[in-house]
């Protein structure tokens, strides 16, 4: 038993957790290390599917199942099993591509299991294939296997801004919509969101609310902060979190995850 023992930090990846890099911080490291050396339970909230997340799954000291997918998927990395898999709904092909009919200047990006579709690619997606190292397949959106776990629409933030408004009044009842970077609007199934599984997780461990932090920088991340004890951002974080009311801290690239930890460590006792 130590200090954190019941104490859950989830944090999101992508400049939060590590930076351009993708290589955990060694001050971020030993601080994970010591919060998890005391009974802490530590663990990732991405937006990332599996897929591009695997990677990465085994260089960070993770020891709970990884929120995966902007909150559709939970997975166990250490035992290679889905533990809560909340796929898009069958009406997502169809209804996605309405949307394109109507904006064809949109990419959508899909992941069906460990495979990516892409519809109609464009700049922003072929910038975020680099950035998360995926291969990917181009693919009409009625002609991809199904079902996908999520997708992520890609166009410039006011173009964004209008499938967001569409998608929220005409299908609102079926999916999130929710940025997680000014050019990424990704699209999940109803109530499958980064704050819906952070709270599962901690039912399924059997974690307090009142022992549940969270730390992230956009959109995606707010409804998972308003699970969290202490809403932690770091000083790179989107305006819209800043904005909602998050505790900022430091940005990503300066040991921002060693900053939250060494909080909890005066939370906790010191």
């Amino acid at each position: 038993m130590g200090k954190f023992t019941g104490v859950l930090l989830a944090s999101d990846f992508d400049d939060t957790l590590v930076g351009d890099s993708c290589v955990l911080s060694p001050a971020n490291r030993a601080a994970l290390e010591r919060f998890t050396g005391e009974g802490g339970i530590f663990t990732v909230s991405t937006g990332r599917a599996k897929r591009t997340f695997a990677p990465y799954a085994h260089t960070v000291p993770i020891n709970a199942p990884v929120i995966l997918s902007n909150g559709a998927m939970l997975y166990d990395f250490a035992a290679d099993r889905v533990v809560v898999d909340l796929p898009l709904p069958e009406t997502a092909a169809a209804d996605l591509t309405a949307l394109s009919d109507e904006m064809p200047e949109l990419g959508i990006e899909c992941y069906h299991g460990d495979d990516v579709y892409i519809h109609h690619p464009n700049a922003h997606t072929q910038r975020h294939v680099e950035r998360v190292k995926t291969t990917w397949t181009q693919r009409e959106l009625l002609d991809m296997p199904t079902p996908w776990s999520k997708a992520v629409i890609q166009a410039d933030h006011q173009v964004l801004l209008k499938a967001q408004a569409v998608i929220r009044q005409r299908w609102g009842d079926r999916y999130e919509a929710i940025f997680s970077n000014a050019v990424l609007l990704e699209c999940t199934a109803k109530t499958a969101s980064k704050g819906g599984m952070v709270l599962k997780l901690a039912q399924l461990l059997g974690i307090d609310r009142a022992n549940i932090y969270c730390a992230g920088d956009n959109q995606n991340d707010i409804p998972m902060l308003a699970a969290s004890a202490i809403p932690f951002a770091p000083g790179n974080c989107a305006q819209a979190v800043k904005d909602w009311g998050a505790t900022v801290l430091r940005p990503c690239e300066e040991d921002f995850i060693a900053q939250v930890v060494g909080i909890l460590e005066l939370r906790y006792g010191g």
